[in-house]
C-alpha cells in the first residue's frame, strides 16, 4: 500500500500557501482601497485633508508616549486620517464650508458625521475591525456627555480617546474660515480644561507633559510651515513609532501598510 502521508502533507501546503496568498493580497487591496479614500479626502476637501494629516501626526506622538505598539500605533493612525471622513457627504458638505454661524438643526446635521464615516469604512472591517468603531467614538467624552453612543471612560476605544485629544488640538489651534487660530499654549490650556470631562485624564496628562507637548509644538510650526509652501504632508520630527523600534525603513506589511502621506513626507528636505 502507498504512503499517501506525503503527497497529503504536500496538498495541504500547497493550499495553505494558497490561502495565505490570498489572503494577503485582499489584505493590499484594502489598505490601497484606504489610501484611494485619503486621496478622495484631498481631492473633495483639501481642508480636511490636511486637517486629519495634522490631526494624524499629534496621535501617533501621543501613541508613541503612551507605549502602545507597532500594530496598536497603526490603528491609532488610521482614526485619525479617517475620522472625519463622513463630513464629506453631500448632506454635510454645504453645512461645513457655510461662512455664517450654524444653526441648531446644521448642528444637528453635523453630529451625524461620526455614524456617517462609520457606515463608510464599514465594509473594511474585516480587515481593519477597530477603524469604523473608532471613527464613531471620536466625539464621545470621557464624562459620558459625547455623542452618538453617550460612552463613558475606558468603555470608549483607546483609539479614539487619543484622536479626540488630538483632534480638539487642532481645531484650537489652526485658523479656519470663521475663526483664528490660537497658540499652542493656548491649546494646551483648553484641553487641561476638558482633562476628566471631555478627555481621558491620563492621556491628556500625558499629552501636556514637557517632553510630548514639546514635540507636538514642533509638530504644529512643521505643520503651518509645510502648508505655507503649499504641501498636504508633515515631515515627522523622528521616524515613525513602527519604524524605529525594528529598525526598518519601510513598513511592507499589510494589512498595516503604511500610508503615502509619511512616505513621501520623509523624502521633502528639512
Amino acid at each position: 500500500m502507498p504512503n499517501v502521508l506525503p503527497l497529503a502533507f504536500a496538498t495541504t501546503g500547497v493550499l495553505f500557501a494558497r490561502e495565505r496568498s490570498t489572503r494577503q493580497n485582499a489584505e493590499r487591496l484594502a489598505a490601497a482601497l484606504l489610501e484611494t479614500l485619503l486621496n478622495a479626502i484631498d481631492a473633495t476637501d483639501a481642508q480636511t485633508g490636511s486637517h486629519v494629516r495634522r490631526v494624524a501626526r499629534f496621535a501617533l506622538i501621543l501613541a508613541d508616549a503612551a507605549d502602545l505598539d507597532e500594530h496598536e500605533c497603526h490603528a491609532v493612525e488610521r482614526v485619525a486620517l479617517f475620522h472625519d471622513i463622513g463630513k464629506i457627504s453631500e448632506a454635510l458638505f454645504d453645512i461645513i464650508h457655510e461662512n455664517t454661524k450654524l444653526t441648531p438643526a446644521q448642528r444637528r446635521a453635523i453630529a451625524t458625521h461620526p455614524q456617517r464615516g462609520a457606515e463608510v469604512l464599514a465594509p473594511l472591517s474585516a480587515f481593519y475591525p477597530d477603524l469604523a468603531e473608532g471613527v464613531l467614538s471620536h466625539h464621545e467624552r470621557w464624562d459620558g456627555t459625547g455623542y452618538p453612543r453617550k460612552l463613558k471612560g475606558d468603555r470608549i476605544p483607546l483609539s479614539a480617546r487619543i484622536v479626540s485629544i488630538a483632534d480638539s488640538f487642532d481645531a484650537i489651534t489652526h485658523s479656519r474660515r470663521y475663526s483664528a487660530g490660537r497658540s499652542a499654549g493656548a491649546g494646551a490650556e483648553l484641553i487641561c480644561r476638558g482633562r476628566g470631562t471631555q478627555f481621558d485624564p491620563d492621556l491628556t496628562d500625558l499629552f501636556l507633559s514637557p517632553p510630548v507637548f514639546d514635540g507636538i509644538r514642533d509638530a504644529m510650526a512643521e505643520a503651518r510651515a509645510a502648508e505655507a509652501r503649499g504641501e498636504k504632508a508633515v515631515r515627522p520630527r523622528r521616524p515613525p513609532v513602527a519604524d524605529r523600534r525594528h529598525g526598518q525603513g519601510e513598513v511592507q506589511s499589510a494589512p498595516d501598510v503604511k500610508f503615502r502621506w509619511r512616505e513621501s513626507a520623509l523624502e521633502q528636505p528639512r
